[in-house]
């Protein structure tokens, strides 16, 4: 199983997830190498991690056609790439949060014989709405300011606490060391910037960029839709679209949950996930 971070992100989000899927499965979580900086995989973050042989074959294969491209369509050809680094010819389940859950599909939709299930949790390219909270750094000048502010002490500080509301229905459930990552990761040699070329190539002015709407029928794979019931991010009418269109699937939507139900109900979400891959039928 490959479990991929959003944007913003590290692999260091799915420890919770992995402490109960990694009992009966091989998980790989990788740091992505368009919003996780130097690429480096988060070692020790949790069982399973990627190595950085396999990290670094693979963003050489996926660069080689995609110099400076930051897309849902990069990723999906990285994590093609991934896989054969690895020698993994066919995975249980590739799984995307957020932003790279629209690059995730890209992948499954490329490449339909790589992944047995596909999981989105949160995902983007599923509609053209978005918060417009979240639209100001896309933003010529805009975006480039906040960068050089989220790069000093407080500026790092700040933007981790200002991402709590919009991804958190309840505060307290902010897992313990997140924060502090997500400091580490703003302070991190070109973190910032690559999130905000990835953010860019799926967000304009007025909303999302593209869509994978009319395609999901021809997923021939069975997908996994998880989706908090209070995303302030993604209006969950998008999962439920996306829901009405697949040949296999389905929705689940965790009510007390906000944008990242992986982070703050990860026992939750990796039993759904569990169950979902162990149905003989998956539909």
């Amino acid at each position: 199983m490959v479990l991929v971070h959003g944007v913003g992100e590290s692999a260091f989000d799915w420890r919770g997830a992995m402490a109960h899927l990694s009992r009966t499965r091989r998980v790989y979580a990788p740091d992505m190498p368009a919003v996780g900086g130097t690429g480096r995989p988060a070692t020790g973050a949790a069982t399973g991690a990627a190595t950085g042989a396999a990290m670094g074959a693979a963003m050489g294969a996926a660069m080689g056609a995609a110099t400076g491209d930051f897309s849902p369509a990069y990723h999906a050809r990285f994590l093609g790439a991934f896989l054969d680094a690895l020698g993994i010819e066919r995975a249980a389940a590739v799984v995307g949060a957020s932003l790279h859950g629209h690059s995730v599909l890209r992948f499954a939709l490329l490449e339909p014989h790589r992944a047995s299930a596909v999981g989105v949790v949160g995902g983007t390219g599923l509609g053209r709405e978005v918060n417009p909270l979240t639209l100001p750094t896309v933003l010529p000048g805009w975006g480039e300011l906040a960068t050089g502010w989220a790069k000093t002490p407080s500026g790092a500080a700040q933007r981790a606490w200002g991402r709590v509301p919009l991804l958190f229905a309840d505060p307290s459930r902010v897992p313990e060391g997140w924060i502090c990552e997500q400091v580490r990761l703003a302070r991190l040699a070109g973190f910032l910037e690559t999130q905000l070329a990835a953010a860019r190539s799926q967000f304009g002015p007025f909303g999302q960029r593209e869509t994978v709407l009319d395609d999901l029928p021809g997923l021939p794979m069975p997908v996994l839709l998880v989706w908090g019931g209070r995303d302030r991010v993604l209006p969950v009418r998008h999962a439920r679209d996306a829901a009405a269109r697949l040949r296999k699937g389905r929705l689940e939507i965790l009510p007390d949950c906000g944008h990242a139900t992986w982070l703050e109900r990860p026992e939750r979400f990796a039993g759904l996930l569990d169950g979902f891959l162990d149905e003989p039928e998956r539909v």
